[in-house]
């Protein structure tokens, strides 16, 4: 081929490029999209991600596979995403410890969570629940305090993973009570608590979709709620706050991120049908029963979420500092 020939030839490719990016971008989704729930199946992100699931695969005409992927308190699944083409078929699932807590309480977190990601919609705000193994002999959140504080050498906690909002919950708690308790993590919330059931580990910081279960179920003994005002699925269960740790508040959140540098076009069609699927009343009918509170409208939005997530990076890591966490 001549060479001025291949010289046209390259330069039309060229200029097509930017037109076939674009039609890909308005067509997306045109096969299955994935959506990376960083945690263990049966967890309450795995909850937050499935209830969703049908009704977001509705609004995008295609179907959304759930791929579970745990390790590092969620890091792993998210640093997957964080490194994917940003082409809109896979995103994550993250929470408050995979997006905020991990960058401050993790040495070399595995990602930076504002420039290495999209933000596209808060999905679901879960509570906390302090929940102990079934025989420790406290009864409320004084008589742990003081049980813990005799035994902490040999007293142990559970968590889905260093960094996530289940060691976040427990690291501030025995912080601010002022007890070093031995750290146990797990690659989930699920796996936490079925060593828990089970009396291996002596107490757990957790959503409560994994625990309300098990505490009605009587395998497991609740203490607290671990946010300011008590919960509404667990309205028989004093916070911490009404407890004696006044102001002591932990909880969690889910949303969604995909990689950065993802179109604008991809991202907002998004966000748009997971407010959609949010919207079903099936799907809100479920998260009530599972003791999860769906995201408002008003916050659902990239823009909201983006100066959201700063906002909870400057929170927690303020929060960790003063209570005298250091980074593991």
């Amino acid at each position: 081929m001549p060479r001025a020939l291949r010289s046209v030839m390259l330069a039309a490719i060229a200029a097509l490029l930017p037109a076939l990016a674009q039609a890909q971008t308005q067509t997306w989704p045109t096969r299955p999209v994935t959506m990376v729930v960083p945690f263990a199946a049966g967890g309450p992100m795995d909850t937050v991600g499935r209830i969703p699931q049908s009704r977001l695969s509705e609004a995008l005409a295609q179907q959304v596979v759930i791929e579970n992927v745990g390790g590092a308190g969620g890091m792993t699944g998210a640093a997957r995403v964080a490194k994917a083409a940003p082409d809109g078929y896979q995103f994550v699932l993250g929470n408050v410890g995979t997006q905020a807590v991990s960058q401050s309480i993790v040495k070399h977190p595995l990602y930076d969570a504002v420039t290495d990601f999209t933000p596209v919609a808060l999905v679901a705000d879960l509570s906390l629940v302090l929940v102990a193994r079934k025989d420790l002999p406290a009864a409320n959140l004084q008589e742990f305090i003081a049980y813990v504080k005799a035994n902490q050498d040999r007293v142990q906690f559970a968590s889905a993973g260093a960094g996530s909002a289940t060691h976040l919950g427990c690291a501030l708690l025995n912080a601010i009570i002022g007890v070093k308790v031995t750290h146990v993590p797990y690659r989930g919330g699920a796996p936490a608590m079925q060593d828990l059931v089970a009396g291996r580990v002596d107490y757990l910081c957790v959503d409560t979709p994994v625990a309300i279960p098990q505490i009605e179920s009587g395998t497991i003994k609740a203490i607290a709620i671990l946010t300011r005002a008590r919960s509404a699925s667990l309205p028989q269960l004093a916070s911490a706050h009404e407890q004696g740790l006044i102001n002591f508040e932990a909880s969690n959140w889910a949303a969604l991120f995909l990689p950065k540098g993802t179109p604008a076009p991809i991202v907002d069609k998004l966000a748009a049908a997971s407010s959609a699927a949010l919207d079903s009343p099936d799907v809100q009918k479920r998260f009530k029963d599972n003791g999860i509170d769906v995201a408002a409208p008003d916050r659902r939005s990239p823009a909201y979420l983006s100066k959201f997530l700063a906002d909870e990076i400057t929170k927690w890591a303020g929060a960790l500092k003063a209570a005298g966490i250091s980074p593991e």
